[in-house]
C-alpha cells in the first residue's frame, strides 16, 4: 500500500441542481447536468451530490453528469461469495493504491465494449488520486497485476467506477477485498456505490435504491463524519 496524504482542492466554482429538493427529484431524469469541468473540487462536490461524470457520445461533447434514478449499491453484508470465487481469492494478492495508474488503464482499455474512460477522465481521477480521494484495490498473481478496480472515497462513501480483469475472478477478488476493507466498526454508517445494478452485479448482491433512499444513505455517510476506511486513510 501506497501512503498518500489527503489534500483539500480548492471547491468548486459550478453549481449542481439540488437533488434534495422533490421538485427537481421530479424534473430531472438519470442525466441531470452538462457541463462543468474535471477539476477535483468539481467531482467532490458532485459526488458530496450524489453525481458522477460521463463523457458524452461525441469526442468533443462537454461532460454529462448523472445521478441514476435507480441507483446500484452493494450492501456490505450482502455480498455474494461463491464456493469458486471464494477459492479463487487464495490465488491473488491483494494490494492497494500500488498501480493506481495501471489499474485506470485497464479499465480504459480501448478494446473493451461500451468503453467510456477518455484522455479528460484519466487525468481527473489520476489528479484525486494523488491528492487522496481517488483509490484502488488489486489483484497480483504471480507479481502482476491481474485486475482490480477504482473508485472514489469520501468519509463512509466508496464511490466504484471500474473495475478490469486480465485473469478469471481477478476483478470478483478485489470486489471481495473491498468489501472486507470497509467491513469495518463503522460498516453501518459506508455505503458502497457501484452506480447501476448490471445482471452481473446483481448476481454479486448488488440492490436498487430510489434516488431518495440513496440520498439519505449517502447524507449518513458523507456528512456525519465517518472516517475513510483504514487502509486509504
Amino acid at each position: 500500500m501506497v501512503s498518500i496524504q489527503l489534500q483539500v482542492p480548492p471547491p468548486s466554482g459550478w453549481t449542481f441542481p439540488d437533488l434534495r429538493d422533490p421538485e427537481v427529484d421530479r424534473r430531472c431524469g438519470s442525466m441531470v447536468a452538462v457541463g462543468a469541468d474535471l477539476a477535483p473540487g468539481t467531482l467532490l462536490q458532485a459526488y458530496r451530490s450524489s453525481m458522477f461524470p460521463m463523457p458524452g457520445p461525441g469526442r468533443h461533447d462537454p461532460m454529462h453528469w448523472w445521478s441514476p434514478a435507480r441507483r446500484g449499491v452493494l450492501p456490505l453484508d450482502g455480498l455474494r461469495v461463491s464456493r469458486s470465487l471464494r477459492q479463487s481469492c487464495k490465488h491473488f494478492e491483494i494490494r492497494v493504491d500500488s498501480a493506481f495508474d495501471e489499474v485506470v488503464a485497464g479499465c480504459a482499455d480501448p478494446e473493451r465494449p461500451d468503453g467510456w474512460i477518455d484522455d479528460r477522465i484519466n487525468a481527473a481521477y489520476t489528479r484525486l488520486h494523488r491528492l487522496g480521494w481517488a483509490h484502488s484495490v488489486e489483484a497480483w498473481r504471480d507479481g502482476a497485476l491481474a485486475g482490480g478496480l477504482y473508485g472514489v472515497a469520501i468519509g463512509g462513501l466508496f464511490a466504484g467506477e471500474s473495475m478490469f480483469t486480465h485473469a478469471r475472478d481477478a476483478s470478483k477478488v478485489a470486489l471481495v477485498a473491498l468489501v472486507d476493507i470497509l467491513r469495518d466498526e463503522h460498516e453501518a454508517e459506508r455505503l458502497l456505490d457501484v452506480q447501476w445494478a448490471t445482471p452481473h452485479l446483481a448476481s454479486l448482491g448488488v440492490v436498487e435504491l430510489t434516488r431518495r433512499e440513496y440520498l439519505a444513505r449517502l447524507e449518513v455517510a458523507v456528512g456525519g463524519g465517518v472516517p475513510l476506511p483504514k487502509a486509504f486513510a
